[in-house]
């Protein structure tokens, strides 16, 4: 890709990033790690993977303003006009689209190709390690959900439960350590394995830090 193209590209992916949590920052360290993982596979199209990165959060918005919405199939649907619009061709615009269209998990859209598969890996390792606890915890403070929640007697709510209120330990169990098995390839499955410790160090220790248990024990109210 020549560097005219990739600006023009990064230019319409700037004006789209307006979430801390997926900022441009998250951006081009997603295009790092999917770079970096190519470098083992020859037959990929540098071109197709460099888009497809740069654009793959572009739906984003359109999610914010009405939640119904995949900003994975959004944001496939707007790569795809607007690679168009610079002359690209429709397979390689309908390529892109299918990578975008599948970044985000769900069972019934699973990456086909090897540029889709590398974009899927280097997107999920920006939620591994330190890293993936610190943009989680950035989501859920723009979203006004706590850290944890209590229950009427101020027990904590471990997030394990799909009915308990929305926090950050239930983000914990339901997606962060959730997945580090999904990887397509072997160079982010490894990265992953590796962020994983820190991770679960960091779950246990605020587990820790919460407690409040022997409240009760502290105060020593007089009925």
């Amino acid at each position: 890709m020549d560097q005219k193209t990739y600006r023009t590209i990064e230019e319409y992916m700037l004006s789209f990033m307006k979430d801390a949590a997926h900022d441009p920052m998250h951006i081009y360290r997603v295009l790092y790690q999917a770079l970096r993982i190519a470098k083992g596979y020859p037959e990929v199209n540098r071109d197709i993977l460099i888009a497809s990165c740069l654009l793959h959060d572009i739906g984003r918005m359109k999610q914010f303003r009405n939640p119904r919405l995949c900003h994975a199939k959004e944001g496939g649907k707007m790569a795809y006009e607007f690679m168009r619009s610079l002359g690209w061709s429709e397979k390689d615009c309908r390529h892109i689209q299918a990578c975008i269209t599948t970044h985000r998990f769900r069972a019934d859209r699973q990456p086909k190709s090897i540029e889709a598969k590398i974009l899927f890996d280097a997107d999920k390792l920006d939620v591994t390690g330190a890293l993936g606890i610190s943009r989680t915890l950035l989501y859920k403070g723009k979203a006004d959900e706590p850290l944890y929640a209590v229950d009427a007697e101020n027990r904590i709510y471990e997030g394990k439960d799909r009915n308990e209120p929305e926090s950050f330990l239930k983000e914990y169990h339901f997606k962060l350590s959730r997945l580090y098995e999904t990887f397509y390839t072997p160079e982010a499955f490894e990265t992953a394995k590796h962020r994983e410790k820190m991770t679960v160090m960091f779950y246990h220790e605020l587990m820790d830090e919460i407690s409040t248990g022997d409240m009760d024990q502290l105060l020593n109210l007089e009925n």
